[in-house]
This record gives C-alpha cells, structure tokens and sequence, in this order.
C-alpha cells in the first residue's frame, strides 16, 4: 500500500486589485477638456438626431442627455420641443452646447454632472439619451444603474455606441497598443455589443432593441484626418502627447493604415464608415 502526503500552500491567489475610478476619471476629464472636441463632435450631429428618432423623443418630455459632449442629442431633443436637460463633467464642453442651442433659440438647462453619479431624483425623466458619451465611463455597471434610476417607469434610454469591431473600436485598439489603458478597466467598445447591453439593463428593462449603423466620417484623406483627430479629439490627443516623437511616427503610421483599410472612397477622398 503506498501512502502520499499532500501539503497545503500558504500562497494564496492573488486577487487583482481595482481599478482606481476617481483617478482614472480625473485624467478621462482632462482627456476630454484637452484639445478641443467641438470641433469633432459638431460633424456628428446626425447621429443625435438619428438617436432622437429611434427613441421616440416628444414634445414636453423631460430629456436627459448624459456625457452630452458639445450637444448633439441635446440638441436634436430640444428641436422636437422636449424639455432638455444637458450634462457632462467637461464644463468647457457644456459651454460649446450651450452656445449652439442659444445660437437656434433653443431653451436647454445645462449641468455639470457626471453620469455615475447624477444629481436628479429617481424617475425624473422620461427619456436618457447619450450619444459616444456614456461608453466612456470607466465604471459600466454604476452608469447603468444611474441612468435606470433617473428614467421613469416605462420611460427609455437610447444610446450610440461604437462597436468593437467597427473603426472607432479598431482605431481603440490601435492606440492601445501604442499607450495601454489602465490596468483593469473594460473597454468602452463594449458598449457597443449587445451582450453587454444585457448584462448591463437586462434584469430591469422591458425590452431591448440594437441597431448597427453607421457613421461616415468624411475628410480629404487619411492624412487630413488624423490631423483633425490628433490636434481636437481627447483620446487622440493625449495618446501622441504621452510618445517620443519616434513612438508618434509609429502610431501615426498605424492609424494611417487603419483609415486606408476602412476607406471607401478610393484614394482621392477618404469616407470610413464606423459602426
């Protein structure tokens, strides 16, 4: 008969730990105050109106939109005579709309406020909108459940999301490998896939419906592009700041690459179509 000893280990696993949120959002604030993303965000407009169509938005309905950026969806709600209420934790950008929608008349009240924790009491609202705003908070399941708090019973929350497939969602991971994300944070590209929706409003919403579409972004070539993008859009931005200049040249050259691959426009324009 053969006898074995077995011996315990006193290494236990290590437990990964969290994500620091309040640090990761001060430099996502500064990430968005840099540059100047109005100058970006203005060629998205259709896509708040889109969004104001598919979620049904009415006159006299108490609208939220949540990380509103320069106002798109705040100002497609406040055109269909909806009572809007438009945040986002960049008060810069909040100036930007608010400029828009006195330029058209439009009556908005804005708030600095940020989306995992909003200032407004349960069922204040019969709509939440958010459009490429949300899919940036670094914690997915507590910005849910503010934006499900805040919407009324049998109210709606519609929402624009990149995909992770899509170019913006490949153009994330190209930067990533160039300067990685904070260690445990998920992708904001999830977002984007419905699963993830699911897991996220799942258990409290009557239903859930996912369209992919997409966006043309629309310049005189990948050059031009990665000019605007590189000198106003936040993520952008901030990613060639933290490189040597020969680390920049790298990644410029692999977002160059990426456009062509998207590019449906043959080489004397550049049309990407994202997701």
């Amino acid at each position: 008969m053969s006898t074995a000893t077995l011996e315990s280990s006193s290494q236990q696993a290590e437990v990964p730990a969290a994500p620091d949120y309040a640090a990761i959002k001060k430099r996502q604030q500064a990430t968005w105050a840099s540059g100047d993303f109005a100058v970006v965000g203005v060629t998205l407009q259709i896509v708040g109106e889109s969004l104001a169509e598919a979620a049904d938005i009415r006159s006299g309905e108490r609208v939220l939109d949540v990380a509103a950026g320069n106002g798109n969806a705040t100002l497609a709600a406040a055109r269909r005579f909806a009572e809007v209420t438009s945040t986002d934790y960049v008060p810069a950008l909040l100036d930007k709309g608010h400029a828009r929608a006195k330029a058209e008349g439009l009556l908005v009240n804005f708030r600095v406020a940020d989306v995992e924790a909003l200032p407004f009491q349960d069922a204040s609202f019969d709509a939440v909108l958010s459009t490429y705003g949300v899919m940036f908070a670094p914690d997915h399941v507590r910005a849910a459940r503010e934006m499900l708090r805040v919407v009324r019973p049998g109210g709606r929350i519609g929402m624009a999301n990149w995909t992770p497939d899509g170019f913006i969602g490949e153009l994330f991971k190209v930067i990533g490998r160039h300067t990685p994300p904070p260690a445990g944070l998920k992708s904001p590209a999830l977002w984007g896939t419905e699963s993830h929706l699911a897991e996220l409003f799942g258990a409290q919403a009557a239903s859930i419906q996912a369209v992919r579409r997409n966006f043309n972004f629309r310049y005189f070539s990948a050059a031009h592009w990665l000019q605007v993008f590189r000198d106003y859009y936040g993520p952008t931005h901030k990613a060639f700041a933290a490189l040597d200049p020969t680390r920049q040249d790298r990644l410029a050259k692999d977002i160059a690459a990426l456009l062509d691959r998207f590019n449906t426009a043959g080489p004397a324009s550049l049309v990407v179509p994202g997701e």
